[in-house]
């Protein structure tokens, strides 16, 4: 009943034992009239119903207020279950802005790779136009010393002329003293002189003018020779064939008899980042010189990525792909990053099959690219006397930011690959020849599309007999 009930309980015994010493003395004393012991006993017990309803009286209000404490505690339960709730929810609310912030992180970090990315590349970019324009400025004033060296032995020749002519002048005039001045008819007198004047103007006419073409050619080549043949073969007579002869088909139909280029298609049909195939066992060893050639054919307005190599310290240590190009249909052939050249590929881009092989030697860091057999883009001094070191990951589709992932659906490849091998050499003109025209493999293929160890994604694999067959 709690501290009140008994407060009220020894109020009213205390009351009682009053009342009945207060009675008793009455009774004893001597001078006042005694009651009726009846009247006495219904007062008293009208006293104690009175004291009893007023202890109910009070023992309602106890039970009352104890019933307001009791839906205090229940108010108070629940507000701390409800902030416990309220807790909870923070908390995981908490967690996911942590998760976005994390998430967020990352991406900030990849971006601000890839701008040093392309901050370094704008810087090899420089470097190689600051090199090429030095070497301009010298052939140009190579070009000028040739020209003031003819442009005074000419001279040279002219007042000599000059000198004989004035000589023969005086002896004639020796010879005819006396007679009438010549006339201005007769051109046979001043015809030695004239004549070896005329024969020296036409020689400064006929002296050619030095190239002053740059050493790297890409969109327009300049005739540059490439690897060396059996039997004298140069490149730059097919470099100048490709820019007079018009375009042709990159695949003809067979005639009968002939075989088709077979061998496994990679069709990679979208731009998911799932779409990519790894070869292994990758480069067993370091590579000096390096030729990939491929058929390809794309089905959209870039190129992508064909090929990305990537080790633990550079995730671009050999990539051809064409998101970074300047120019559509251009693609950046990169060797250890941040070098690269951009090489043009602009006929691949009216969805139909292609033949490219792009070849490099770390030997004066020679380069070149075939399409349809043709040479069209040559250069020298791109990394040269580098090495292309091994055990990295190397796979088709994608670029790698880091080793086998950090893939990006923007630097997908969408198109169609067949006849894909990589050497770890330089194939002469005839060797392209021969694999853009369907026959036999090259010997000494280091990787092919056989070494396709995992084909993720949408990647389908197909065999056809002939390439316009494809799906």
């Amino acid at each position: 009943m709690g501290f009140s009930g008994r407060k009220t309980l020894s109020f009213f015994l205390i009351f009682v034992l009053v009342y009945l010493y207060g009675a008793s003395s009455q009774e004893a004393g001597p001078a006042g009239p005694r009651k009726p012991f009846f009247e006495r006993l219904r007062r008293l017990e009208e006293q104690f119903r009175r004291f009893q309803e007023a202890t109910l009286t009070h023992l309602q209000g106890v039970a009352s207020n104890h019933n307001v404490s009791w839906n205090v505690d229940v108010r108070f339960r629940s507000l701390a279950e409800e902030s416990q709730a309220v807790a909870l929810a923070l908390n995981r609310s908490q967690a996911a802005v942590q998760g976005d912030l994390a998430h967020l992180r990352a991406w900030m970090r990849k971006i601000e790779r890839r701008s040093r990315k392309a901050d370094s590349r704008l810087q090899a970019l420089d470097l190689a136009l600051s090199k090429k324009s030095e070497l301009r400025a010298r052939e140009r004033k190579g070009q000028k010393d040739a020209l003031r060296d003819v442009l005074a032995r000419l001279s040279h020749l002219v007042h000599s002329q000059g000198a004989r002519l004035a000589a023969l002048e005086g002896r004639l005039l020796v010879a005819n003293l006396g007679t009438a001045a010549p006339s201005p008819a007769q051109p046979e007198r001043l015809g030695p002189s004239s004549l070896k004047l005329q024969r020296g103007r036409q020689a400064l006419r006929a002296t050619p003018e030095p190239s002053s073409a740059p050493q790297d050619s890409a969109a327009q080549p300049q005739g540059t020779r490439g690897p060396p043949a059996s039997g004298g073969h140069q490149a730059s007579d097919g470099a100048t064939a490709a820019l007079r002869d018009p375009p042709r088909p990159a695949w003809t139909p067979q005639r009968p008899g002939e075989r088709c280029s077979g061998g496994p298609v990679l069709v990679f049909p979208n731009a998911s980042t799932e779409n990519v195939v790894s070869l292994s066992p990758g480069f067993l060893t370091a590579l000096r010189a390096l030729s990939f050639c491929s058929w390809v054919r794309t089905a959209s307005g870039h190129l992508g990525t064909l090929l990305s190599y990537a080790t633990e310290d550079n995730d671009n240590k050999l990539v051809l792909h064409g998101r970074d190009s300047l120019k559509p249909g251009s693609i950046h052939f990169v060797i250890g990053d941040p070098a690269f050249r951009e090489l043009p590929l602009q006929l691949l881009l009216d969805g139909q099959w292609h033949h490219v092989c792009v070849l490099w030697t770390s030997t004066q860091g020679r380069y070149w690219l075939h399409v349809d057999r043709r040479l069209v883009a040559t250069g020298s001094h791109f990394r040269e006397g580098y090495e292309i070191p091994p055990g990295g990951s190397l796979v088709l589709g994608q670029e790698q930011d880091r080793v086998a992932g950090g893939f990006d659906s923007s630097e997908a490849f969408v198109g169609s690959m067949s006849g894909l091998a990589i050497w770890d050499r330089v194939l002469v003109p005839g060797e392209v020849t021969s694999l853009a025209t369907g026959r036999e493999l090259p010997t000494g293929a280091i990787l092919t599309l056989a070494n396709a160890t995992r084909v993720g994604g949408f990647v389908q694999r197909a065999d056809c007999t002939c390439l316009e067959l494809c799906p």
